[in-house]
């Protein structure tokens, strides 16, 4: 299976991945994890790209297309031969940032993005997503404020709070694949809801 998760920035992504993956780890199931962008040595050329906090001529349309550029790289060099061989793959961010961040917030409308990330869309859709509930004033909160170096996280409260009305429409919209984790409680709290959801959903 493809699982991948989204949230708005501070949510505590990284922190329940790695929870996460201990979990997989003392249970022996096997599994292969990545992030976007990045998750290859080209990909991880154009994150670079993306976030540096000096590209702030950068166009809208410009990131999408990157955004989309690393995605078809690390979908043909590892995500595509991990699901062929049969391993679980997770990964942190997917296609849902580029139709959240550019999609909506951004304003260059979903079909756009849709549009440049048809060879994700049309082959590698995620079997569930988790999404990380929690809005950005809170994640900001809980993070002690943007890092000063990342170029998204310094796009200002109101881009991200259309960031995150996106991902609520998006959640309604795929309600079949999102699954929709209250990320507001103590870690331990968010961890055993992902478990759980998880384990209903038949992932391990």
């Amino acid at each position: 299976m493809f699982i991948t998760f989204e949230g708005c920035e501070g949510v505590g992504k990284s922190r329940q991945i790695h929870m996460l993956e201990e979990y997989l780890k003392q249970n022996k199931i096997k599994y292969y994890l990545t992030r976007e962008p990045g998750g290859t040595l080209v990909s991880e050329q154009i994150r670079n790209v993306i976030l540096d906090g000096r590209n702030i001529a950068m166009a809208d349309e410009c990131e999408a297309l990157l955004y989309a550029a690393a995605r078809v790289q690390l979908l043909k060099e590892t995500v595509a031969p991990k699901l062929e061989s049969g391993e679980l793959v997770l990964c942190d961010r997917y296609i849902d940032s580029s139709l959240a961040y550019q999609g909506y917030a951004r304003e260059l409308g979903v079909e756009f993005v849709e549009k440049i990330n048809d060879y994700a869309i049309k082959n590698f859709m995620p079997d569930y997503t988790i999404f990380l509930n929690l809005t950005p004033e809170q994640a900001f909160k809980r993070k002690g404020g943007a890092d000063k170096t990342d170029r998204l996280e310094l796009s200002g409260m109101e881009f991200h709070k259309k960031v995150y009305e996106g991902y609520l429409d998006l959640s309604k919209k795929y309600k079949e694949r999102f699954i929709v984790i209250d990320a507001s409680g103590e870690k331990d709290e968010t961890h055993q809801k992902i478990i759980n959801a998880l384990k209903e959903k038949g992932v391990i």
